[in-house]
């Protein structure tokens, strides 16, 4: 406004007002500003100490009793939460204030994935400054990892016919058999079906909803068929895995318990997956069989006239087993655990200086772990054997201190008391010295049991045992379990009897192998 032109009082006054209220305007600006700033300080303020409580709380928590699957839950809360806790203090800060990340150390996306490429080019072809085209110097390329929902595709398998017009002869490619005569289902289906209620545990009702926000209605009902029919094809192979089994000198046994759905009573019963591993690490071979309770007549009908070694713990319905000339072979980690339950509980030094006894004895054991059972048998009796005798003196000559019925004395009697069994695995490199491996095995069954929550009835439960047995050697032996069954379903149908040897999972070579 020019002043010169202001020849009356009002005017002056007009602009006096006018600067006032500007100046007014901009302190209450100010003070918002400051009031938001406070409450976005107060609020980092807040959550810098949350995060702080959730790395002590992650911390302290490494000390608790926790088993493996509670402790990778744990841990991924707590990583989730503290992630959340650190967007919210990025989102608060001003730009200019926002601590830049490092990129993070990745390894190469897989080279296999495909790529879809999306191109960002500028609006304008011509420079916005001075209006020269622009000229190529190079490309800025970032690649995330990306996914869609499950993919249906419609497999269409064209038989074309010829005819021979001088002789009206017709001439065509003959229709595979498949796995379901006339179904709807093509191997890889079935395969994903199977690997996701077998490996991943998720039941049919949720792979139901899984395949309808996908765009296809496969009903429960279908889908329980098709595990149906598919444990019915693919019992020869579990017959003849289990052959093989029982061929093997040394075996691990041991059993868990699932639920098993009693419609009469309208309730569940408690029933048992005996689990049987074969000791060689090469080649792996895993079954499962399914029992409607824990009884050792399972374990006798199971092994027949089996008389090799079986690795078991001190459940009592192996003793009969041993009592007809099967091997017994004691399990030193359920030995071991005794006294680390003890040590946990209350800091004991005598059950400190057992669980170091037994570092004494596995530190052996990781040493050889690559020899060959004739060396291994000698190495051990060169260095464990001395280690275990002084053990056994050194347990006896506790065990005369210690009040009986105590938790030390109950730890040393377990150990006294299978000394024989747990010191076995010293007659033949063979022999392992532990149950770990088929522990390994039923640990898998041990979380999906909490998804799926019972079994149907008998029959389902032999068909998972069986479908089970063959996942589970797949994984043991290394092989992507998916890759294994979707080549198997796609074969089995022209495999001939004699050759289903070649498509155990033990045995099995990849395509690009054959």
């Amino acid at each position: 406004m020019d002043l010169s032109a202001l020849h009356t009082v009002s005017d002056i006054e007009s602009l006096r007002s006018l600067a006032f209220g500007m100046i007014e305007s901009r302190d209450a600006e100010i003070r918002e500003h400051r009031r938001e700033n406070h409450y976005k300080q107060t609020k980092i303020d807040a959550l810098t100490a949350e995060i702080a409580r959730l790395r002590r709380v992650q911390f302290a928590a490494r000390s608790e009793a926790m088993n493996p699957e509670q402790r990778a839950l744990f841990d991924d809360a707590i990583t989730a939460d503290i992630a959340a806790v650190e967007t919210e203090i990025e989102a608060l800060k001003p730009p200019t204030a926002r601590s830049a990340r490092q990129a993070p150390k990745r390894v190469p996306l897989p080279a296999h994935l495909p790529r879809v490429e999306t191109r960002h080019e500028p609006e304008s072809c011509t420079c916005g400054s001075c209006g020269t085209a622009l000229t190529l110097i190079g490309e800025h390329v970032s690649e995330k990892l990306d996914c869609k929902p499950l993919e249906f595709f419609v497999r269409r398998d064209v038989h074309p016919q010829y005819a021979c017009r001088a002789c009206e002869t017709v001439t065509a490619v003959p229709v595979a058999p498949a796995i379901i005569d006339r179904g709807i289902a093509a191997p890889g289906l079935l395969a994903q079906m199977l690997i996701a209620k077998y490996v991943d545990h998720v039941p049919l009702y949720r792979q139901e909803g899984i395949f309808a926000r996908s765009g296809v209605t496969i009903p429960r009902s279908t889908q329980a068929e098709w595990a149906g029919i598919c444990g019915v094809r693919l019992q020869p192979l579990v017959d003849a895995q289990r052959t093989e089994l029982l061929a093997s000198p040394v075996l691990h046994a041991d059993e868990t318990p699932v639920a098993l759905l009693d419609p009469g009573a309208g309730k569940t019963r408690r029933a048992y997956l005996f689990a049987y591993r074969t000791a060689a690490a090469d080649h792996p071979i895993v079954v499962f069989d399914f029992c409607t309770s824990r009884s050792g007549q399972h374990a006798a009908r199971f092994l027949g006239d089996y008389r090799g070694a079986l690795m078991v713990d001190d459940f009592a319905g192996y003793k009969a087993l041993f009592e007809r000339g099967i091997t017994e072979l004691g399990c030193m980690v359920h030995a071991r655990r005794k006294f680390n339950d003890l040590y946990e509980a209350n800091q004991s030094t005598q059950a400190f200086e057992a669980l170091e006894r037994f570092a004494a004895i596995y530190r052996i054991e990781t040493a050889i772990k690559e020899l060959d059972p004739q060396d291994r048998h000698r190495y051990r009796l060169l260095h464990a054997k001395p280690r275990l005798d002084d053990f056994h003196r050194w347990l006896v000559a506790l065990r005369q201190t210690v009040l009986g019925g105590s938790g030390l004395a109950k730890a040393i009697d377990y150990s006294l008391k299978r000394w024989s069994a747990l010191t076995r695995y010293l007659d033949d490199g063979r022999f392992p010295i532990d149950n770990n491996p088929v522990e390994n095995s039923i640990r898998p069954i041990a979380l999906g049991r909490k998804n799926w929550l019972f079994v149907g009835s008998e029959s389902a439960g032999r068909r998972a045992a069986a479908i089970m047995s063959l996942l589970a050697t797949a994984k043991a032996n290394g092989h992507e379990p998916h890759a294994w069954l979707l080549d198997v379903l796609t074969r089995l149908p022209t495999t001939l009897n004699r050759d289903i040897g070649q498509l155990l999972p033990h045995r099995w070579l990849p395509p690009a192998a054959r």
